[in-house]
């Protein structure tokens, strides 16, 4: 993740002092759609492990909420496989 946020921030700088060309454009759009899905990854993971407390604690989480967290969902992300596209 640290390799894909240098590699995002370098294109950026870069495109600020020189600009880019078509190619790097390119490729600074993938590296920031690959960083988009990393981190709605790890979100949508927080959300499925969470439940929600009212002040008398009684669960109050959402029902669609509960729904997505008793359906069996496998979501495997391999950072192997992200470091090797963003090399």
């Amino acid at each position: 993740m640290e390799q894909l946020l240098m590699q995002i921030n370098q294109l950026a700088n870069k495109s600020k002092k020189e600009g880019l060309s078509s190619a790097e454009k390119e490729r600074q759009v993938e590296l920031r759609q690959m960083y988009l899905n990393l981190f709605r990854g790890s979100l949508d993971d927080i959300l499925l492990n969470t439940t929600v407390y009212d002040s008398t604690g009684a669960d109050v989480t959402p029902v669609a909420l509960k729904n997505k967290q008793t359906k069996p969902t496998i979501q495997v992300i391999k950072m192997e496989q992200w470091e090797d596209e963003i090399k």
